[in-house]
Protein backbone atom coordinates (compact mmCIF):
# COMPACT_ATOMS: atom_id res chain seq x y z
CA UNK A 1 0.00 0.00 0.00
CA UNK A 2 1.14 3.47 -0.95
CA UNK A 3 0.09 6.86 1.33
CA UNK A 4 -1.19 9.81 -0.72
CA UNK A 5 1.05 12.15 -2.14
CA UNK A 6 -0.49 15.52 -1.18
CA UNK A 7 3.01 17.81 -2.13
CA UNK A 8 2.53 20.47 -4.83
CA UNK A 9 -1.57 20.19 -5.37
CA UNK A 10 -3.11 23.61 -5.70
CA UNK A 11 -5.85 22.50 -3.84
CA UNK A 12 -6.88 20.63 -0.64
CA UNK A 13 -10.59 20.40 -1.89
CA UNK A 14 -12.72 20.56 -5.09
CA UNK A 15 -16.30 20.11 -4.16
CA UNK A 16 -17.39 18.53 -7.64
CA UNK A 17 -21.17 19.36 -8.31
CA UNK A 18 -21.42 23.03 -6.58
CA UNK A 19 -23.69 24.71 -8.33
CA UNK A 20 -26.06 21.39 -7.52
CA UNK A 21 -28.68 21.50 -4.65
CA UNK A 22 -26.26 19.16 -1.96
CA UNK A 23 -22.86 20.73 -3.48
CA UNK A 24 -24.28 24.43 -3.20
CA UNK A 25 -24.66 23.74 0.65
CA UNK A 26 -21.19 22.21 0.99
CA UNK A 27 -19.80 24.94 -0.79
CA UNK A 28 -21.60 27.12 1.82
CA UNK A 29 -20.61 25.25 4.91
CA UNK A 30 -17.01 25.41 3.93
CA UNK A 31 -17.48 29.36 3.25
CA UNK A 32 -19.11 29.81 5.96
CA UNK A 33 -16.95 27.81 8.70
CA UNK A 34 -13.53 28.04 7.15
CA UNK A 35 -13.87 31.17 5.45
CA UNK A 36 -11.68 32.38 8.09
CA UNK A 37 -8.95 29.68 8.19
CA UNK A 38 -6.33 30.80 5.38
CA UNK A 39 -4.43 27.14 5.42
CA UNK A 40 -7.88 25.46 3.58
CA UNK A 41 -7.61 26.32 -0.21
CA UNK A 42 -10.69 24.95 -1.66
CA UNK A 43 -12.58 25.65 -5.23
CA UNK A 44 -16.29 24.85 -7.01
CA UNK A 45 -16.13 22.91 -9.77
CA UNK A 46 -19.17 21.78 -12.15
CA UNK A 47 -20.22 21.99 -16.04
CA UNK A 48 -21.02 25.69 -16.18
CA UNK A 49 -18.73 28.81 -15.19
CA UNK A 50 -21.44 31.06 -14.72
CA UNK A 51 -23.51 28.67 -12.56
CA UNK A 52 -21.19 28.52 -10.27
CA UNK A 53 -19.79 32.40 -10.38
CA UNK A 54 -23.98 32.62 -9.39
CA UNK A 55 -24.10 30.20 -6.56
CA UNK A 56 -20.59 31.46 -4.81
CA UNK A 57 -21.66 34.97 -4.92
CA UNK A 58 -25.69 33.55 -3.83
CA UNK A 59 -24.22 31.86 -0.59
CA UNK A 60 -22.11 34.65 0.59
CA UNK A 61 -18.27 32.75 -0.72
CA UNK A 62 -15.45 35.01 -1.45
CA UNK A 63 -15.44 36.36 -4.91
CA UNK A 64 -11.87 34.90 -5.08
CA UNK A 65 -13.28 31.54 -4.52
CA UNK A 66 -11.70 29.86 -7.54
CA UNK A 67 -14.09 28.11 -10.10
CA UNK A 68 -13.00 24.84 -12.10
CA UNK A 69 -14.85 23.38 -14.86
CA UNK A 70 -15.45 20.16 -15.27
CA UNK A 71 -18.09 17.57 -17.15
CA UNK A 72 -18.39 13.84 -16.36
CA UNK A 73 -18.88 13.39 -19.59
CA UNK A 74 -15.53 15.22 -20.87
CA UNK A 75 -12.61 12.90 -19.12
CA UNK A 76 -10.07 14.81 -19.91
CA UNK A 77 -11.34 17.84 -18.24
CA UNK A 78 -11.71 15.49 -14.97
CA UNK A 79 -8.26 14.36 -15.26
CA UNK A 80 -7.01 18.12 -15.84
CA UNK A 81 -9.12 18.13 -12.34
CA UNK A 82 -8.50 15.98 -10.01
CA UNK A 83 -4.40 16.55 -10.72
CA UNK A 84 -5.02 19.85 -9.42
CA UNK A 85 -6.07 18.89 -5.72
CA UNK A 86 -5.80 16.84 -2.92
CA UNK A 87 -9.69 15.44 -2.45
CA UNK A 88 -12.22 15.71 -4.62
CA UNK A 89 -15.39 15.79 -3.01
CA UNK A 90 -18.56 14.77 -5.11
CA UNK A 91 -22.09 15.15 -4.85
CA UNK A 92 -22.68 14.53 -8.72
CA UNK A 93 -25.23 11.06 -8.78
CA UNK A 94 -26.58 8.84 -9.52
CA UNK A 95 -22.57 7.81 -9.24
CA UNK A 96 -23.59 4.68 -11.66
CA UNK A 97 -23.92 7.37 -14.24
CA UNK A 98 -21.91 10.36 -13.40
CA UNK A 99 -18.94 8.83 -11.30
CA UNK A 100 -17.24 6.23 -13.33
CA UNK A 101 -14.71 8.30 -15.23
CA UNK A 102 -14.05 10.42 -12.03
CA UNK A 103 -13.37 7.59 -9.70
CA UNK A 104 -10.92 6.08 -11.98
CA UNK A 105 -9.26 9.34 -12.59
CA UNK A 106 -9.25 9.71 -8.91
CA UNK A 107 -7.51 6.10 -8.05
CA UNK A 108 -4.97 6.32 -11.32
CA UNK A 109 -3.77 10.48 -9.89
CA UNK A 110 -3.33 9.34 -6.76
CA UNK A 111 -5.81 11.87 -5.60
CA UNK A 112 -8.06 11.54 -2.58
CA UNK A 113 -11.78 11.17 -3.20
CA UNK A 114 -15.29 11.29 -1.26
CA UNK A 115 -18.61 10.88 -2.19
CA UNK A 116 -22.49 10.44 -0.65
CA UNK A 117 -22.92 7.15 -2.84
CA UNK A 118 -25.85 4.66 -1.64
CA UNK A 119 -25.59 2.24 -4.11
CA UNK A 120 -23.87 -0.44 -3.78
CA UNK A 121 -23.58 -2.55 -7.22
CA UNK A 122 -21.68 0.27 -8.12
CA UNK A 123 -20.11 0.59 -4.93
CA UNK A 124 -18.86 -3.41 -5.96
CA UNK A 125 -17.42 -2.46 -9.18
CA UNK A 126 -15.46 0.02 -7.90
CA UNK A 127 -13.72 -2.12 -5.44
CA UNK A 128 -13.26 -4.56 -8.18
CA UNK A 129 -12.07 -2.34 -10.81
CA UNK A 130 -10.20 0.06 -8.66
CA UNK A 131 -8.82 -1.49 -4.95
CA UNK A 132 -4.95 -2.24 -6.19
CA UNK A 133 -5.15 0.86 -8.30
CA UNK A 134 -5.52 2.88 -5.41
CA UNK A 135 -3.35 1.22 -3.63
CA UNK A 136 -0.30 1.78 -5.53
CA UNK A 137 -1.52 5.21 -6.78
CA UNK A 138 -2.13 5.93 -2.76
CA UNK A 139 -5.42 7.29 -3.50
CA UNK A 140 -8.01 7.03 -0.52
CA UNK A 141 -11.40 6.60 -2.50
CA UNK A 142 -13.77 7.22 0.50
CA UNK A 143 -17.39 6.16 -0.03
CA UNK A 144 -20.79 6.75 1.28
CA UNK A 145 -19.51 9.83 3.35
CA UNK A 146 -23.59 11.33 4.16
CA UNK A 147 -26.09 10.38 6.25
CA UNK A 148 -25.67 6.85 4.46
CA UNK A 149 -23.60 5.61 5.98
CA UNK A 150 -21.56 7.80 8.47
CA UNK A 151 -23.90 8.20 12.00
CA UNK A 152 -24.71 4.15 11.33
CA UNK A 153 -20.67 3.06 10.19
CA UNK A 154 -18.88 5.37 12.94
CA UNK A 155 -21.81 4.66 15.46
CA UNK A 156 -20.96 0.73 15.22
CA UNK A 157 -17.09 1.64 15.56
CA UNK A 158 -17.38 3.72 18.58
CA UNK A 159 -20.10 1.23 20.48
CA UNK A 160 -17.71 -1.56 19.92
CA UNK A 161 -14.43 0.76 21.13
CA UNK A 162 -15.98 0.96 23.95
CA UNK A 163 -17.20 -2.61 24.39
CA UNK A 164 -13.64 -3.38 24.17
CA UNK A 165 -12.48 -0.89 27.08
CA UNK A 166 -15.20 -2.40 28.91
CA UNK A 167 -15.67 -5.85 28.40
CA UNK A 168 -12.46 -6.61 26.77
CA UNK A 169 -14.01 -7.77 23.85
CA UNK A 170 -16.41 -6.55 20.61
CA UNK A 171 -20.03 -7.21 21.11
CA UNK A 172 -20.65 -10.48 18.11
CA UNK A 173 -24.44 -8.49 17.65
CA UNK A 174 -25.75 -4.83 17.51
CA UNK A 175 -28.43 -3.89 16.29
CA UNK A 176 -28.86 -0.26 14.96
CA UNK A 177 -32.65 1.59 15.51
CA UNK A 178 -33.54 4.90 14.58
CA UNK A 179 -35.65 6.59 17.60
CA UNK A 180 -36.43 9.96 15.69
CA UNK A 181 -35.54 11.27 12.51
CA UNK A 182 -37.44 14.75 11.27
CA UNK A 183 -35.98 15.21 7.77
CA UNK A 184 -36.77 14.46 3.29
CA UNK A 185 -34.59 12.21 1.93
CA UNK A 186 -32.21 13.78 -1.01
CA UNK A 187 -33.64 13.76 -4.44
CA UNK A 188 -30.08 12.36 -5.24
CA UNK A 189 -30.97 9.13 -2.86
CA UNK A 190 -34.51 8.47 -4.69
CA UNK A 191 -32.63 9.29 -8.25
CA UNK A 192 -29.76 6.71 -7.12
CA UNK A 193 -32.22 3.94 -5.94
CA UNK A 194 -34.24 4.10 -9.19
CA UNK A 195 -30.72 4.00 -11.24
CA UNK A 196 -30.34 0.78 -9.20
CA UNK A 197 -33.54 -0.83 -9.63
CA UNK A 198 -32.91 0.04 -13.39
CA UNK A 199 -29.46 -1.65 -13.59
CA UNK A 200 -31.15 -4.80 -11.55
CA UNK A 201 -33.85 -5.69 -13.74
CA UNK A 202 -31.03 -5.54 -16.43
CA UNK A 203 -28.32 -7.55 -14.91
CA UNK A 204 -29.58 -10.53 -12.47
CA UNK A 205 -25.96 -10.15 -10.83
CA UNK A 206 -26.97 -6.66 -9.54
CA UNK A 207 -30.04 -8.39 -7.32
CA UNK A 208 -27.80 -11.10 -6.10
CA UNK A 209 -25.43 -8.53 -4.50
CA UNK A 210 -28.28 -6.30 -3.44
CA UNK A 211 -29.92 -9.09 -1.47
CA UNK A 212 -26.11 -9.92 0.63
CA UNK A 213 -25.24 -8.16 3.26
CA UNK A 214 -21.21 -9.18 2.66
CA UNK A 215 -21.59 -7.99 -0.79
CA UNK A 216 -18.84 -5.42 -0.10
CA UNK A 217 -16.77 -8.15 1.36
CA UNK A 218 -15.25 -10.02 -1.68
CA UNK A 219 -13.78 -13.81 -0.50
CA UNK A 220 -15.49 -13.26 3.21
CA UNK A 221 -19.00 -14.36 3.58
CA UNK A 222 -20.18 -13.92 7.47
CA UNK A 223 -22.94 -15.55 8.83
CA UNK A 224 -26.60 -15.86 8.42
CA UNK A 225 -27.63 -11.79 9.39
CA UNK A 226 -31.32 -10.94 11.31
CA UNK A 227 -33.86 -9.88 9.37
CA UNK A 228 -34.98 -6.09 9.15
CA UNK A 229 -37.64 -6.82 6.28
CA UNK A 230 -40.99 -7.03 7.63
CA UNK A 231 -42.35 -5.13 10.87
CA UNK A 232 -41.46 -7.44 14.73
CA UNK A 233 -41.92 -6.27 18.38
CA UNK A 234 -38.25 -5.97 19.01
CA UNK A 235 -37.83 -7.17 23.44
CA UNK A 236 -34.39 -5.01 23.39
CA UNK A 237 -35.87 -1.48 22.98
CA UNK A 238 -39.95 -2.79 23.96
CA UNK A 239 -41.19 -1.37 21.03
CA UNK A 240 -42.41 -2.17 17.36
CA UNK A 241 -39.94 -1.81 15.00
CA UNK A 242 -40.15 -1.50 10.99
CA UNK A 243 -38.02 -1.64 7.86
CA UNK A 244 -35.38 1.40 7.94
CA UNK A 245 -34.96 2.35 4.07
CA UNK A 246 -30.92 2.97 4.64
CA UNK A 247 -30.58 -0.53 6.10
CA UNK A 248 -29.87 -2.28 2.84
CA UNK A 249 -26.73 0.16 2.18
CA UNK A 250 -25.62 0.93 5.52
CA UNK A 251 -25.45 -3.17 7.00
CA UNK A 252 -23.30 -3.62 3.58
CA UNK A 253 -20.97 -0.49 4.91
CA UNK A 254 -20.61 -1.72 8.19
CA UNK A 255 -19.73 -5.27 7.09
CA UNK A 256 -17.25 -4.04 5.26
CA UNK A 257 -15.62 -1.90 7.98
CA UNK A 258 -15.41 -4.86 9.87
CA UNK A 259 -13.46 -6.68 6.84
CA UNK A 260 -11.30 -3.72 6.05
CA UNK A 261 -10.49 -3.78 9.55
CA UNK A 262 -9.27 -7.45 9.92
CA UNK A 263 -12.97 -8.61 11.33
CA UNK A 264 -12.13 -6.90 14.57
CA UNK A 265 -16.14 -7.12 15.27
CA UNK A 266 -15.54 -10.70 15.12
CA UNK A 267 -15.73 -13.47 12.28
CA UNK A 268 -19.61 -14.13 13.26
CA UNK A 269 -20.78 -10.38 13.97
CA UNK A 270 -24.67 -9.66 13.49
CA UNK A 271 -25.89 -6.51 12.47
CA UNK A 272 -29.86 -4.79 11.39
CA UNK A 273 -31.16 -1.84 11.30
CA UNK A 274 -34.62 -1.02 11.53
CA UNK A 275 -36.60 1.97 13.18
CA UNK A 276 -38.44 2.41 16.00
CA UNK A 277 -42.34 3.20 16.07
CA UNK A 278 -43.63 2.59 19.15
CA UNK A 279 -45.44 0.74 21.49
CA UNK A 280 -48.94 -0.96 21.70
CA UNK A 281 -51.35 -1.52 19.09
CA UNK A 282 -50.64 2.14 17.34
CA UNK A 283 -46.57 1.04 17.12
CA UNK A 284 -47.67 -2.34 15.88
CA UNK A 285 -50.13 -0.03 12.91
CA UNK A 286 -46.93 2.58 12.52
CA UNK A 287 -44.78 -0.39 11.86
CA UNK A 288 -46.97 -1.77 9.28
CA UNK A 289 -47.24 1.45 7.37
CA UNK A 290 -43.86 2.30 7.61
CA UNK A 291 -43.58 -1.14 5.85
CA UNK A 292 -45.72 -0.61 3.12
CA UNK A 293 -44.46 2.86 2.02
CA UNK A 294 -43.03 2.86 -1.36
CA UNK A 295 -42.94 6.43 -1.72
CA UNK A 296 -39.40 7.03 -2.11
CA UNK A 297 -39.44 5.01 -5.84
CA UNK A 298 -42.80 7.56 -6.86
CA UNK A 299 -42.52 9.70 -8.89
CA UNK A 300 -43.96 12.60 -6.61
CA UNK A 301 -40.77 12.12 -4.47
CA UNK A 302 -37.74 14.94 -4.44
CA UNK A 303 -35.70 15.06 -7.75
CA UNK A 304 -32.03 15.96 -8.00
CA UNK A 305 -31.21 19.41 -7.44
CA UNK A 306 -34.64 19.92 -4.86
CA UNK A 307 -34.73 20.09 -1.56
CA UNK A 308 -36.38 21.20 1.60
CA UNK A 309 -36.21 24.83 2.32
CA UNK A 310 -33.26 26.38 5.09
CA UNK A 311 -36.16 26.50 7.64
CA UNK A 312 -36.49 22.68 7.01
CA UNK A 313 -33.39 21.45 7.27
CA UNK A 314 -32.52 23.75 10.47
CA UNK A 315 -35.54 22.18 11.95
CA UNK A 316 -34.35 18.43 10.97
CA UNK A 317 -32.53 16.31 12.97
CA UNK A 318 -32.00 12.64 13.68
CA UNK A 319 -31.39 10.48 16.54
CA UNK A 320 -30.37 6.45 16.42
CA UNK A 321 -29.80 3.89 18.99
CA UNK A 322 -26.95 1.22 19.03
CA UNK A 323 -28.01 -2.03 21.27
CA UNK A 324 -24.48 -3.98 21.35
CA UNK A 325 -24.43 -7.16 22.88
CA UNK A 326 -21.23 -9.72 23.70
CA UNK A 327 -20.79 -13.50 23.59
CA UNK A 328 -21.50 -13.42 27.16
CA UNK A 329 -24.58 -11.44 27.28
CA UNK A 330 -23.57 -8.37 28.18
CA UNK A 331 -25.05 -5.27 26.99
CA UNK A 332 -23.95 -2.15 25.77
CA UNK A 333 -26.24 1.17 24.33
CA UNK A 334 -24.69 4.28 22.79
CA UNK A 335 -26.59 7.06 21.29
CA UNK A 336 -25.93 9.12 17.78
CA UNK A 337 -27.69 12.20 17.46
CA UNK A 338 -27.24 15.08 14.15
CA UNK A 339 -28.68 18.42 14.94
CA UNK A 340 -30.23 18.76 11.03
CA UNK A 341 -32.05 16.99 8.73
CA UNK A 342 -30.33 13.80 7.55
CA UNK A 343 -30.20 14.05 3.55
CA UNK A 344 -29.28 17.41 3.02
CA UNK A 345 -28.65 19.86 6.39
CA UNK A 346 -26.27 17.44 8.13
CA UNK A 347 -25.15 15.32 5.08
CA UNK A 348 -23.41 18.35 3.88
CA UNK A 349 -21.52 18.85 6.81
CA UNK A 350 -20.52 15.45 7.12
CA UNK A 351 -18.69 15.21 3.57
CA UNK A 352 -17.34 18.11 3.92
CA UNK A 353 -15.62 17.04 6.94
CA UNK A 354 -14.76 13.85 5.70
CA UNK A 355 -12.43 15.68 3.23
CA UNK A 356 -10.59 17.95 5.70
CA UNK A 357 -10.10 14.96 7.85
CA UNK A 358 -8.46 13.06 5.14
CA UNK A 359 -6.27 16.22 4.64
CA UNK A 360 -5.52 17.19 7.75
CA UNK A 361 -5.77 14.32 10.28
CA UNK A 362 -5.29 11.00 8.62
CA UNK A 363 -2.73 11.39 6.04
CA UNK A 364 -1.42 7.99 7.86
CA UNK A 365 -4.57 6.14 5.83
CA UNK A 366 -3.55 3.94 2.76
CA UNK A 367 -4.35 3.95 -0.61
CA UNK A 368 -7.51 1.82 -1.46
CA UNK A 369 -11.18 1.91 -1.35
CA UNK A 370 -12.22 2.12 1.83
CA UNK A 371 -15.73 3.18 4.45
CA UNK A 372 -15.51 6.10 6.83
CA UNK A 373 -15.01 3.64 10.00
CA UNK A 374 -11.16 1.97 8.77
CA UNK A 375 -10.44 5.29 6.70
CA UNK A 376 -10.74 8.06 9.59
CA UNK A 377 -12.36 6.24 12.67
CA UNK A 378 -11.82 8.39 15.94
CA UNK A 379 -10.35 11.90 14.13
CA UNK A 380 -13.77 12.23 11.92
CA UNK A 381 -16.02 11.37 15.47
CA UNK A 382 -13.78 13.64 16.89
CA UNK A 383 -14.22 16.18 14.50
CA UNK A 384 -17.69 15.93 13.61
CA UNK A 385 -18.60 16.32 17.18
CA UNK A 386 -16.58 19.49 17.27
CA UNK A 387 -17.70 20.98 13.96
CA UNK A 388 -20.80 19.44 12.45
CA UNK A 389 -23.80 18.68 15.47
CA UNK A 390 -23.30 15.25 15.89
CA UNK A 391 -22.64 13.51 19.32
CA UNK A 392 -21.89 10.10 19.93
CA UNK A 393 -22.87 8.97 23.46
CA UNK A 394 -22.45 5.83 25.97
CA UNK A 395 -26.13 5.49 27.74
Amino acid sequence: MTAPNHAGKEFDIIVYGASGFTGRLVAEYLSAQYGGDKDLKWAMAGRNADKLATVRDEIGAPASTPLVTADASDPASLDAMVKRTKVILTTVGPYQLYGNELVAACAKAGTDYVDLCGEPAWMRQVIDAHQETAKKSGARIVLSCGFDSIPFDLGVLFLQQEAKKKFGKPCTEVKGRVRKMKGTFSGGTAASLKATMAAAFKDPNVITLLKSPFALTPGFEGPRQPSGSKPQFDESVDAWVAPFVMAAINTKNVHRSNFLMGRSYGDDFLYSEMIITGSGDAGEKAAAAVAGDNSLMSDDGPKPGEGPSKEEREAGHYDVLFVGTTGDGDDLRVGVTGDKDPGYGSTSKMIAESAICLVRDRTDTQGGVWTTAPAMGAALIDRLTAHAGLTFTIE
